[in-house]
């Protein structure tokens, strides 16, 4: 979780920055059992499956990587939208693994990677680091129409 300032948001120079819209994107992933040949296990009652769970979860390779909670939570209908000229503040939070949110089209023109407002923005980044555990936020303002994809850089993972 990030506290926004109660001030406001500054540049490196101490000048307010002013955003027209939030977006809050959270990266989850998913360590779920597999069966010898491959597919989901299943149970019958909550619980049943801890053991198992805990084991996929040893592993550090989840079967399962998404934005907000599910496959397709920011794409067609529930994409993310805004209008040329907007400035959209992205927050963004990963809960175990570090992250590399790029979004194609655009950049983040002011970013926080640690997440301290506190701290002076850094600027101009093509891709930026959450990392594991942590909530980072950038800033970008929308200069021409069109499909900007917000991805997960970490091209080892793609």
């Amino acid at each position: 979780i990030m506290v926004l300032p109660r001030d406001g948001l500054k540049d490196g120079k101490g000048n307010p920055l002013r955003y027209d819209e939030i977006a809050y994107i959270g990266v989850q992933d998913y360590y779920l059992p597999k069966n010898e040949d491959g597919t989901y296990k299943t149970y019958a009652t909550a619980g049943e499956d801890y053991s198992d769970s805990l084991e996929a979860m040893r592993g550090l390779i989840p079967t399962h990587s998404v934005f907000n909670g599910a496959v397709g939570a920011l794409t067609g209908d529930k994409a993310l939208r805004s209008k040329v000229g907007n400035t959209v503040l992205m927050i963004h939070n990963q809960a175990n693994r570090d992250t590399r949110p790029h979004l194609i089209g655009g950049h983040g023109n002011y970013v926080w990677e640690a997440g301290s407002f506190n701290d002076a923005p850094a600027t101009n980044f093509e891709t930026w680091l959450i990392r594991g555990g942590s909530s980072g936020a950038a800033m970008y303002t929308f200069e021409q129409p069109g499909v900007y994809a917000y991805v997960n850089h970490n091209l080892i993972e793609a």
